[in-house]
């Protein structure tokens, strides 16, 4: 009989994790978020486009060609480059810049890497104008991003703007399904009041609200836009800034890096709990949404369905085992983009598992302010 209450309380787990779901989609057909919250006005505004680079001399003149002939006056753009790379990533960008007719630069020279929250502080700290646009080099901006980006941050409760992704660079379905399911709740926050969660490839907010980052932080863009809204500042995702980043698509890859931007958020939410019933819906709601969806529901998915196959495997086991093998199946056919209609509930789980490795690794203090260099993913932009 225990056992099978044990079952049973597994059921009681997943369904408990997965009531706030429905609420959610329920929410999301009532509101029905379309386009930007945002009183936009087309003007032209000079920006100051912050990049942090590492070791990026394979792809770096690309990325500022692209940046460069992106739909907005030269004139009214700098590049604030900071460099810790031990590659000739800085010859490049000098001699990039010193062709003739490019935008202005500040290129900053680091003598060792100390991660990318203390290279977006710099580079902030030495930018000449209001608004920045961040960004990194394993992206790429659709043509009108900035514009759109201006044009959102002309209304006056808008302190901050992310994009929204519209490819995955390296054919990962895994991502593809998590960055749509996350674009439909960034919606969705926005228009509530403020979206919790920023893409670093493709976010601009003014610098006059900005904070610097904590030297550790592992989600240096989202904590801007928290810095924002306890500015008094709405953020919003505009579906319209639209960009693309390259993600690997093998396991290992894939997996280290859902797991550090797992931390990354975690962290965040660790470190603004005084947030929570603050600042209108975003700390009486959105918030509160967030700390569920990343911090509560992937400890009950994961315990609920090991609860539910211990059960099943010790009353009635040829149920338990088919299950086991059936979930493995699932789990491998996930990893490899093969589930076709069944490819996003897999990425919430990809997502949860990523969340509950990232509390632990948060719990042993596994972590610092860098980066590993994503080798495959760059190989797709050259």
């Amino acid at each position: 009989m225990p056992l099978m209450l044990l079952l049973w309380f597994g059921f009681l787990l997943l369904a408990v994790a997965g009531i706030p779901y429905a609420l959610y989609l329920v929410a999301y057909r009532l509101v029905s978020p379309t386009g930007s919250p945002a009183a936009k006005t087309d003007v032209v505004e000079p920006v100051s486009i912050v990049l942090p680079t590492y070791n990026e001399a394979a792809i770096i003149e690309d990325a500022l060609e692209q940046l460069c002939s992106l739909a907005y006056p030269a004139e009214s753009i700098e590049f604030v480059i900071v460099d810790s790379s031990d590659d000739e990533t800085a010859t490049l960008v000098r001699e990039f810049f010193a062709e003739g007719n490019r935008p202005a630069v500040t290129l900053i020279e680091e003598d060792d890497r100390g991660g990318v929250a203390r290279a977006v502080n710099r580079g902030i700290e030495a930018a000449n104008h209001d608004v920045i646009f961040r960004t990194d080099c394993d992206s790429r901006l659709h043509e009108d991003a900035i514009s759109h980006a201006v044009s959102n941050l002309a209304d006056p409760a808008v302190g901050g703007v992310t994009g929204r992704q519209i490819d995955v660079l390296g054919d990962s379905e895994v991502e593809e399904s998590y960055r749509d399911l996350q674009a439909q709740n960034q919606a969705l926050e926005s228009h509530l009041d403020s979206t919790f969660i920023v893409h670093g490839p493709c976010f601009a907010f003014r610098k006059e609200y900005f904070e610097p980052i904590a030297g550790d932080s592992l989600a240096d863009d989202t904590e801007i836009a928290v810095a924002v809204r306890k500015a008094g500042k709405r953020v919003i995702m505009d579906p319209a800034m639209q960009f693309t980043e390259a993600s690997v698509s093998n396991i290992r890859g894939r997996r280290a890096r859902k797991d550090r931007r797992a931390m990354g958020l975690l962290q965040l939410l660790d470190r603004n709990r005084d947030l929570l019933g603050r600042h209108g819906w975003y700390g009486r709601l959105v918030l509160p949404v967030n700390w569920w969806f990343l911090a509560i529901s992937p400890w009950l998915s994961i315990g609920g369905a090991a609860l539910v196959f211990l059960g099943l495997l010790t009353t009635v086991p040829l149920i338990g085992i088919a299950g086991v093998v059936a979930f493995i199946g699932f789990v491998l056919l996930g990893h490899r983009d093969l589930l076709g209609p069944f490819q996003a509930p897999y990425a919430v789980f990809d997502a949860h598992l990523s969340l509950v490795i990232a509390r632990v690794r948060l719990w042993r203090e596994d972590s610092d302010g860098t980066w590993a260099i994503d080798s495959d993913s760059r190989e797709l932009l050259k």
